[in-house]
Order: C-alpha cells, then structure tokens, then sequence
C-alpha cells in the first residue's frame, strides 16, 4: 500500500471513528506503528487531523475529502467505468464533464483515444468542464478543444462553482454530459455533498442534450445533501459489475440504460 492510500483509508477509518490509536491503525493497515506515526504526523500538518498521545483524532474530517485522498478508493471499478463512459462519445460532439475521481478516468480514456485527437474536420472534441484537474488532464494529453467555466475553486474537488461559471454555462449547448455524482437513487435522483457543485452540475445536465451517469456501485440507493437532477432526467446510468442486480433493475424499470463495466 502506498502512501496516498494508506493516508486514505487512515482519514476514511477517522471518518467513521472520530478517534484511532497508533496501534489499531497498524494492525488494520498492517504497516508499521512507526509508518503511521509518520503519516500521522505529515496528515497533521496538512491540518487533515489531530494529533494525540497514541494517535490521532479526525479534525473536520467528513465524507468531502480531498479529491487526492479518494483516488486510492474502487480504483479498479473506476477505470473500468472510466472506460466504458468514454466509448458513449463520438467525434465532433460537445461533452460536459464535471469533478470527481471517477470523471477524471473518463477523461483519461477520452484522451488516448485515436478517434478523438485526430485534429481532422469535424472530428475535434469540445469539452466543457468546471473542473481545473480534468482540464489538465486533457490539455497535457490531447488536441481537444478545452472550455473551463470561471467561478471559485474548491480544493476538496478542484471544481470551480459560483455564478461566473453559471453565465458560460448557460451560453452553450452539450451533446453529452458525462456526470460524476456522489449518490444516485430512482427516488432522490443524482446528488451531490456541496450545494455549490450541484447547482453547477445542474446546470450541464439543463444544458445537455443527453446525461450519463458516471458512479461506481458504492454511490448507488444512496442520498446526498443537495440535488442535481431527477431519475427522469438520467438517460445513461455507468457503473461497475458489483451493482446488485436489483439496484440494476430499478433503475432499468425507470427508463435508465444501465451499464454495468
């Protein structure tokens, strides 16, 4: 286990347990207790937790970690969605892509592809995102055409949201939104943790012709703080093969393509 993914399951064990001791958190990472005294110690001054005698406490430590310390986490089961997701996109079209881990392999994928970074008439992609890290990941790695929406960041996620990004938003048109969400359900629909990116990923769905979305099974029946958009507004739902089958067939039963990668 490397180190961002031994501090990711370290600040995901003090999410559920408020408190952790240096031995606990050895036996369960099976590491040394002098290898998490250290990460103890860097999480500590990155102001992540807080430190005690023998171990650590969470310090503001929530389900909205870092974007960084997510990364280790369905990994697997994200590259796979990734995947899968980028082969719904066809040449010359306009996708929006948000935040999140998951987004972040679609865009990896959509940046190897041939097909799509050809720089031939009519085959170059335009993508719009809200989100510095994904714009990055295609910039540095393909010929895409790349429109950022302006706004505030967040560090947790590297999106950017606020009314600037809202004014772009609303003066263009997407082909395909490819959406990470942090919880869809039939009922409660797509959500997200921070009503700041909700209100921007709403914004690409009412702007996109077609919605996908991206989400590993752990997301699926589960709820989130505010809305994105209704089950009735999912055309395409993306998701690993640990989805159990009857989570697959309500969605199914709504009107959502599932696929399962």
């Amino acid at each position: 286990m490397d180190r961002y993914a031994r501090w990711n399951a370290l600040l995901e064990l003090l999410t559920e347990t408020g408190r952790v001791s240096v031995e606990d958190a050895s036996v369960r990472l099976d590491v040394s207790q002098a290898t998490i005294r250290r990460d103890f110690d860097q999480l500590a001054q990155q102001q992540m937790i807080t430190r005690t005698r023998g171990g650590a406490v969470a310090n503001g430590v929530s389900y909205d970690l870092p974007l960084r310390y997510k990364s280790a986490k369905h990994s697997a089961e994200k590259q796979r969605i990734g995947e899968a997701a980028a082969g719904l996109v066809t040449p010359g079209t306009v996708v929006g892509l948000n935040g999140g881990t998951t987004v972040t392999e679609v865009a990896r994928a959509l940046a190897v592809r041939p097909d799509l970074n050809t720089g031939g008439e009519g085959s170059q992609l335009t993508v719009v995102t809200n989100a510095l890290n994904i714009a990055n990941e295609l910039l540095v790695r393909s010929r895409m055409k790349i429109v950022v929406a302006g706004g505030v960041v967040r560090p947790q996620s590297f999106e950017v949201v606020g009314p600037l990004g809202g004014a772009l938003l609303n003066e263009v048109t997407l082909d395909i939104v490819l959406l990470g969400v942090d919880a869809l359900d039939v009922e409660l629909g797509a959500a997200s943790h921070h009503e700041g990116e909700a209100a921007m990923n709403s914004l690409m769905v009412a702007r996109a012709k077609r919605v996908v979305v991206i989400a590993d099974s752990s997301k699926l029946g589960g709820h989130a703080f505010a809305r994105i958009c209704p089950i009735t507004r999912v055309d395409t739902l993306v998701t690993d093969s640990g989805a159990p089958p009857t989570t697959v067939a309500a969605f199914r039963e709504a009107g959502v393509t599932v696929i399962c990668a």
